[in-house]
C-alpha cells in the first residue's frame, strides 16, 4: 500500500477513522498528512542509557490518536496546537543533525500516524550518513498493522503500557480500547523483539505510570508483565503523574504506597528502571511555545529546528 492511500483512508491507529488527511481532513490524531513537529533537539531526561553523554535526539510530533485528560504534551497533542510543517527532506536533515550535534539515539515521541512520511525520512537520512540507535516513542496505542511497517527501521522502542483496566484507560487516556488494544501490540513486539539490551540499545523498554487511586491495578499490571514479558522486555516503573493544567485534586502516591510497588518489583524480579517521588514537578510539564521548552541545562534546540520554526 503506497504512502498516498494509507493517509487518503487513515487506519494507521487503532481508532481506523478512515479521514482522508491528504485532502487535508484531520484525522481523530489532529492531524492533516502534513508532517507537524513541535520540537527538536538533545534532552537529557530519557533514561540513562537512551541519554549518553550530550543527550537523546528527540523529535515531538505534533497530534496524537489518543487524548489523555492529563496529557504533559497538552499544547501539542490536541488539534491546531503548537508545532511547524516540515517537508520529509527537511525531517531527513532534522534526523541528521541531531546526530551532528552527537545524540546517543534518534528518539522518535507519538509518530505513529506519521509512520509512512518517518519511513521516508529515514530512507533519506541513512543515505545522508545517519547511523544513529533509532527509538520509538510511543504511547502503546499503536495498531499492529503500522508496526509492521516502522519495525524494520526501530532499534529500541519505549513504549507505555498505561493500563489494563477498561475503565482507567477512559478515564485518563480517553479511549477505553486503550486497554485492548496494548495485548497485541506487546505480544507483537514479544515476537519481534524477544530479547532486550540495552547496553546495544536493542529491544523493548514499556513504560508503566501509576495513575492516581490506581496503585492495586498497577500491582496486578506488574504481576501480568512478570508473568508474560519478564524475559523478554524492560520495565520502566514512574510514579510521577502530574496534572498540567489544575489540579484535579488527586492525592499524592503516599511513601507506604511507593515501598509497596518497590516490593512488587522485587519480588517479581524485574529488571529495568523505578523512578522515585520528585519535588519539581514542574520539570516534567513543557512549554513548548518557547526554543527550549525544558529548564535550562535540561534540553538543547537544534539550531536548524529553530532556523525552520524562524521561516
Amino acid at each position: 500500500m503506497g504512502q498516498e492511500e494509507l493517509y487518503s483512508n487513515c487506519t494507521l491507529c487503532p481508532n481506523n477513522c478512515n479521514a482522508d488527511r491528504l485532502a487535508g481532513k484531520r484525522g481523530v490524531c489532529g492531524e492533516t498528512s502534513e508532517i507537524r513537529i513541535a520540537w527538536a533537539g538533545l534532552h537529557r531526561g530519557e533514561e540513562p542509557p537512551l541519554v549518553g553523554e550530550k543527550g537523546s535526539g528527540m523529535v515531538f510530533f505534533c497530534g496524537c490518536p489518543l487524548h489523555c485528560a492529563y496529557c504533559q504534551n497538552y499544547q501539542i497533542s490536541t488539534a491546531g496546537g503548537a508545532g511547524i510543517t516540515v517537508s520529509e527532506d527537511e525531517l531527513a536533515n532534522i534526523f541528521t543533525g541531531l546526530q551532528e550535534m552527537g545524540a546517543c539515539t534518534l528518539n522518535l515521541v507519538t509518530g505513529t500516524h506519521y509512520v509512512p512520511s518517518i519511513i521516508t525520512a529515514l530512507e533519506l537520512a541513512r543515505k545522508n550518513g545517519l547511523t544513529l540507535p533509532v527509538v520509538w516513542n510511543s504511547s502503546g496505542y499503536e495498531s499492529v498493522k503500522t508496526l509492521r511497517m516502522i519495525d524494520p527501521y526501530i532499534d529500541l522502542y519505549l513504549l507505555d503500557a498505561k493500563t489494563l483496566c477498561r475503565d482507567t484507560a477512559s478515564r485518563f487516556c480517553g479511549r477505553e480500547a486503550y486497554a485492548d488494544a496494548i495485548v497485541p501490540v506487546l505480544s507483537f513486539l514479544k515476537k519481534r523483539h524477544p530479547v532486550t539490551d540495552m547496553d546495544k540499545l536493542k529491544g523493548v523498554l514499556v513504560r508503566h505510570l501509576v495513575f492516581p487511586g490506581t496503585e492495586r491495578q498497577t500491582e496486578d499490571f506488574l504481576k501480568w508483565f512478570a508473568l508474560n514479558f519478564r524475559d523478554n522486555f524492560l520495565l520502566s516503573l514512574m510514579v510521577q503523574f502530574v496534572p498540567p493544567l489544575e489540579n484535579p485534586g488527586f492525592e499524592p502516591l503516599s511513601k507506604e504506597e511507593y515501598r509497596r510497588l518497590l516490593d512488587a518489583v522485587d519480588v517479581l524480579e524485574l529488571d529495568g528502571f523505578v523512578q522515585e517521588p520528585g519535588e519539581n514537578e514542574i520539570l516534567w510539564i513543557p512549554d513548548f511555545n518557547r526554543d527550549n521548552p525544558f529548564p535550562e541545562g535540561f534540553a538543547e534546540p537544534l539550531p536548524y529546528f529553530l532556523k525552520l520554526r524562524e521561516q
